[in-house]
């Protein structure tokens, strides 16, 4: 019987066979999905490239930026590295955008002069974006030789941080020209393909670029005040958050918040870094970050007070914090991160923007007597986006909604004011920034201004921290080992010149020298 099953399996798959073979014209019919895109677009191209700067994945991955930050702290397992200030190795992904990009340009040789313009402008930002943050991580990078690898160049020569920060100024520069004299393109997931609004977005970051060169005032090269008063004055500025360069989830497969279902949360533990200046300020943002802690409800203690919420070192040692965690003595993230659609997630965006102004007008790059309006505009504009991004429900602000009135009132409390004095007030604008970028603006952002002017104060713990030297915070990342192994004539030259030979994480990078 079974030889009989076999004979016949064999003469049907060989009849199956000569089908086949009879009718080989018709093979690519058959096996082609006739739906399929056979060329690609510009359109998506651009979707890709977008898409590559704007999302940050699931899991722990959405908040490593929190723990370096120290915004939120971890109870599972082991000392998590960013958390404890361990950086490692960066990797050199973002030159793939770039090939993306160039190919995305060729694409669109078709189309018309205005579209192509927006496509070129795009271009300039992404690559912009992406190795201004690679620089701030390592130092020197390849930026003028950084797009030839389809030409076979795979030993890119290393510019100077100090030349790479003018490419980015100057390939912005040239973008904003080119989105200015733009049309609307396809393939944009995040602002519709509308130049107008990468404009702004462009202007909002370059004055970030320059922000971040604030050592760097006196080189001449680089016209740091005058490029920034020339944005600040120019009249493509954000001026709400619909302007915001940002993700928005939705409640559909592949689009949903990176913390719904996700088994890690019941690890996320907020800091007092966030929360102890929130209590302080009687800030009603608390309610809208965090859950109250299972030991305040356990007691009696009900959400809408103050004291239901506590914060944790970050500093703390790995197994005090997990006793606490076990204790149900923190806060996990509010219900409302734990939904589906989530809230948007910001990369450039009018919050930041003033907080930059704010502190530019502060260290006198622009009219000084701004200072305060722009640092209360960028609290107010933090405030509203919660408030506009979050149903009204008791258990997403726990009877403490964010009206209008609230938060004018909350702008004229004593507490927040600016009081003329340079640090008390450069240590309250970057406090503010910071507590507005909880679970938004990654890339590190508040770990940088911390890097570069000592605000906001993190915490440092010498028994927890992995630094290299545990008495201070460490300022760089180390360049790949692909690239020791592949281009290390250019890698070594680039660190013998920035760090003495010495590729380690509390070297000084130009961008932080006085």
């Amino acid at each position: 019987m079974k030889i009989k099953q076999i004979i016949l399996a064999t003469a049907t798959i060989g009849f199956i066979g000569m089908g086949t073979l009879s009718c080989t014209s018709k093979f690519d019919d058959y096996n082609t999905n006739q739906n399929a895109t056979t060329k690609v677009t510009p359109a998506m191209l651009a979707t890709r490239i977008i898409l590559n700067i704007m999302e940050l994945g699931r899991a722990k991955n959405f908040v490593y930026d929190n723990m370096l930050n120290k915004q939120i702290a971890w109870a599972e397992g082991g000392s998590e590295s960013d958390q404890y200030n361990k950086l490692g190795r960066v990797g050199y992904g973002a030159y793939t955008n770039l090939t993306n990009c160039q190919k995305m340009l060729l694409e669109a040789e078709s189309a018309s002069e205005e579209v192509q313009n927006s496509y070129k402008g795009l271009a300039k930002f992404i690559k912009a974006y992406q190795l201004f943050y690679l620089s701030m991580r390592v130092g020197d990078i390849p930026y003028g030789d950084s797009n030839g690898a389809e030409a076979g160049n795979i030993k890119p020569v290393y510019d100077t941080q100090k030349e790479v920060m003018k490419q980015i100024l100057e390939d912005l520069e040239e973008a904003q020209t080119l989105f200015n004299a733009g049309s609307k393109f396809d393939g944009d997931p995040v602002l519709n393909g509308d130049p107008k609004k990468w404009l702004k977005v462009t202007v909002a970051f370059e004055m970030k670029v320059l922000m971040n060169l604030s050592k760097k005032t006196n080189d001449t090269d680089l016209r740091i005040k005058e490029r920034f008063a020339q944005l600040a004055n120019g009249g493509n500025l954000m001026t709400s958050n619909s302007d915001n360069l940002q993700l928005v989830y939705s409640n559909t497969s592949g689009q949903l918040y990176p913390l719904y279902q996700n088994d890690h949360m019941q690890y996320l533990m907020i800091s007092s870094t966030i929360i102890d200046p929130l209590k302080r300020f009687n800030d009603y943002r608390l309610f809208y970050y965090a859950a109250p802690t299972d030991y305040a409800l356990s007691n009696g203690i009900p959400a809408s007070e103050w004291d239901a919420y506590l914060g944790i070192d970050p500093s703390a040692l790995q197994s005090d914090n997990n006793v606490l965690h076990g204790e149900g003595k923190d806060c996990g993230p509010n219900e409302r991160y734990l939904q589906p659609e989530g809230e948007p997630l910001i990369r450039i965006g009018y919050m930041e923007q003033n907080f930059i102004l704010a502190e530019a007008a502060l260290r006198g790059w622009i009219d000084s007597g701004n200072a305060s309006e722009y640092y209360k505009k960028g609290i107010r504009a933090s405030m509203e986006f919660i408030a506009d991004v979050t149903p009204d429900k008791e258990d997403y602000h726990h009877g403490h909604p964010l009206t209008a009135e609230y938060i004018n009132e909350y702008l004229n409390q004593e507490a927040i004011q600016l009081n003329g004095n340079f640090n008390h007030d450069l240590e309250m604008i970057l406090l503010q920034k910071y507590l507005g970028s909880y679970l938004q603006h990654p890339d590190n952002e508040c770990f940088f201004d911390n890097r570069r002017t000592g605000y906001p104060v993190l915490p440092l713990n010498p028994e927890s921290n992995l630094n290299t030297d545990p008495n201070k915070l460490p300022v760089r990342w180390m360049y790949p080992q692909s690239e020791l192994d592949y281009n290390k004539e250019n890698v070594q030259a680039a660190i013998d010149r920035q760090y003495n030979g010495n590729d380690e994480f509390n070297q000084i990078m130009w961008i932080l020298q006085d």
